[in-house]
């Protein structure tokens, strides 16, 4: 009889730290954050979480010391402090390898609408880093822009919305990714200044996949070829 996984064994104590900071931004936007787990057999894990601000799934992985065969979803706050680990960034070696799995939870519904195995195909037409991040400058400072030229009578929070979802639903370069995506791949640590950094996007079926060496951003395509919100379908990573 296969014995439950009980507790996951890093190859490096880096696995751990990175994943840890992963789950410290998920908290920041979400303290009752789940986060749902998937090992296949393999030395490597995915841990999908989707933090509400910005209407993505966000993908991080992290290499297991042996492989594992888990697919569960777990409270993201239970988790990292299974971890242990004193994080000061991204990349910390300090701590230990090792960390307890939590006991299950009910996971909201996004859990059951992850992206599939593939195939994925690159998709052309997405500018490079720094390109991108001047574009989430830019953004940035458009709404604030806009955000104090609202007479009085406007400032409420549903023009600020109206103008936030203008501004971050908007293409980005000539693909169908919209800026938002990009967004959430810089807030959670995903789009750094490291030179020679590789960004390139994906699609498979009706999903795309923006993905870096530090963890990925994906999102279902409506099925007119728009961008909408996560429909319920189940799927895998």
């Amino acid at each position: 009889m296969k014995v439950p996984v009980q507790s996951l064994l890093f190859a490096d104590p880096r696995e751990a730290a990175d994943l840890a900071a992963f789950l410290g931004r998920l908290l920041h936007y979400d303290r009752a954050a789940a986060v749902r787990l998937q090992a296949g057999g393999g030395d490597a894990l995915a841990v999908f979480g989707r933090p509400p601000s910005f209407e993505v799934l966000a993908i991080r992985t992290a290499r297991l010391a042996r492989p594992e065969t888990l697919d569960l979803t777990v409270s993201a706050g239970e988790l990292l402090e299974s971890l242990d680990i004193s994080v000061e960034g991204p990349g910390d070696a300090s701590g230990e390898r090792c960390g307890a799995l939590p006991a299950p939870v009910t996971g909201p519904p996004w859990t059951g609408v992850l992206p599939p195995r593939g195939p994925w195909r690159e998709q052309a037409g997405l500018p490079g880093p720094d390109a991108l991040r001047a574009s989430l400058d830019a953004a940035v400072a458009e709404f604030r822009t806009r955000d104090e030229a609202l007479p009085e009578e406007q400032r409420t929070r549903a023009e600020r919305d109206r103008i936030g979802r203008e501004i971050w639903s908007r293409p980005v370069g000539t693909t169908e990714l919209p800026l938002r995506a990009v967004h959430a791949a810089q807030s959670l640590g995903f789009l750094r200044a490291d030179p020679g950094f590789p960004v390139s996007l994906f699609a498979s079926g009706g999903w795309l996949r923006l993905r870096t060496p530090f963890g990925s951003v994906a999102l279902r395509r409506d099925p007119v070829g728009g961008l909408g919100s996560l429909a319920l379908t189940v799927g895998h990573n």
